[in-house]
């Protein structure tokens, strides 16, 4: 029996192997084979429009293995070689994960993924027949809304083929006008939403933020070790105490709001392609984040002031299996577990080995909820007012450390973001400061 049980656990970790080589056995990643990863994803755009027609739930069961089978090919089989370059990996590994979860909720969803207001792919039900806008536009009031109502038509319709919609499917992360983002905190317009007005205001919101992450990141890599590939700890041991967490603090800071200027950054981007280019609709495109640093409770950052993103793939791998163990408070703990483990396990493709921090602090933010609850029922108020934002602080800024700091010493710091060459903080401020520093030493 033992025999049979080692063969089962040997062809196992050999099938494995095949999916996620070893890091000696991938592939460098080279502008002439490039294409091949956006290759394997081929196969998910065609289950994603499957989705959207009627009467495929057995096919894309079948087609579910292959899918999954091509994301992680994509994100394992090839590998970026150079240390400035190994967090990429991280990247292209989160990237997989979140399409993976996309591929189980569209293969697992009998009925296909539906707008709102759809009784079957395309097929509207009642007085919502027609009454949705076709560019996904959801109109907001000065308090931010919930996505999911239905809204009158726009000026343009674009063509509304299935494979619209699988495109459509295939990139919306918050589910704008479809059945599975209703709920979700839409925060309110902050542009102006004429088109050319809009554009303007996006394209200067994305210089802003590029020479925000610009200044972060050249700041951060200032930092010994911290700013090298190889990476280094926050907490550096030769200093004391006070001193110690002052600086350690700082470059928690620095990265996190280096991180909020590059969602930024890349949101603007990709909304400049989509209204400029594509001609979408820029009530499609709302603000990613809603000012989380007035955040007065935990609830409030994670459920309406950060980004939501990412809230559909956390439901799809921790969210909907703890529900069904353990009701509501499963569905809260598991989707946290899910995001601390998507952080942390993508991360094994950098080959730095595991560090579980994310994972701890990600899955404490269940029973931090659940305390925020304990607190409602004992007290009958919210967690709320400066206690409150003290409360979140804590745990943005002290808490979340450990994280940062595991981070940081496997190389996220010494990656490359922006370029050197295309650096105005490094081409220009930093020679011009050590330029002065010279100077007053002579």
């Amino acid at each position: 029996m033992s025999t049979v049980y080692q063969e089962l656990l040997h062809g196992a970790h050999d099938a494995f192997r095949v999916i996620i080589p070893l890091s000696e056995n991938r592939i460098p990643m080279t502008r002439h084979i490039g294409w091949i990863p956006l290759l394997c994803y081929v196969p998910f755009v065609f289950l994603a429009a499957l989705a959207r027609r009627p009467d495929t739930y057995l096919i894309r069961l079948l087609l579910l293995p292959g899918v999954i089978y091509s994301i992680l090919l994509a994100a394992y089989r090839f590998t970026w070689t150079q240390p400035e370059l190994n967090v990429y990996n991280w990247g292209q590994c989160l990237f997989a994960a979140v399409f993976i979860a996309k591929a189980l909720e569209y293969a697992f969803n009998k009925e296909g993924m539906l707008k709102v207001g759809e009784s079957r792919p395309g097929v509207y039900k009642g007085k919502a027949r027609g009454a949705v806008n076709a560019n996904g536009s959801t109109l907001a009031n000065g308090n931010g809304h919930q996505n999911g109502s239905a809204q009158p038509k726009d000026q343009q319709e674009p063509l509304q083929t299935w494979w619209y919609d699988a495109f459509e499917l295939a990139h919306t992360m918050r589910g704008l006008k479809w059945k599975f983002g209703e709920g979700v905190h839409i925060p309110p317009p902050d542009r102006p939403q004429e088109r050319g007005a809009f554009l303007r205001a996006t394209f200067i919101s994305f210089i802003k933020n590029f020479l925000l992450l610009d200044v972060l990141e050249s700041l951060v890599k200032l930092f010994p070790g911290v700013g090298s590939p190889v990476g280094g700890s926050i907490f550096y041991s030769q200093l004391s105490p006070p001193l110690r967490y002052v600086v350690s603090t700082t470059i928690h800071m620095l990265t996190g709001s280096a991180l909020l200027a590059g969602f930024g950054m890349v949101y603007d981007l990709i909304t400049l392609f989509a209204v400029g280019v594509c001609n979408s609709s820029p009530r499609s495109w709302p603000p990613l984040m809603d000012n989380p640093w007035i955040s007065e409770s935990m609830h409030e950052f994670w459920s309406k002031r950060w980004h939501q993103l990412l809230r559909q793939t956390f439901l799809v791998f921790g969210g909907y299996p703890g529900k069904w163990i353990g009701g509501k408070f499963g569905m809260v703990f598991g989707a946290f577990l899910a995001s601390g483990l998507f952080h942390e396990c993508a991360m094994y493709s950098m080959n730095r080995g595991y560090d579980h921090s994310a994972t701890i602090f990600f899955a404490l933010q269940g029973p931090v909820l659940v305390l925020e609850r304990l607190w409602k029922i004992l007290t009958g108020r919210r967690v709320s007012g400066w206690l409150g934002r003290f409360w979140v602080y804590f745990n943005l800024f002290v808490a979340a450390q450990p994280m940062v700091n595991a981070w940081h010493r496997r190389g996220l710091g010494g990656g490359m973001v922006i370029p050197p060459w295309i650096s105005p903080f490094r081409i220009f401020v930093l020679p011009l400061a050590q330029h002065l520093v010279d100077s007053l030493h002579k």
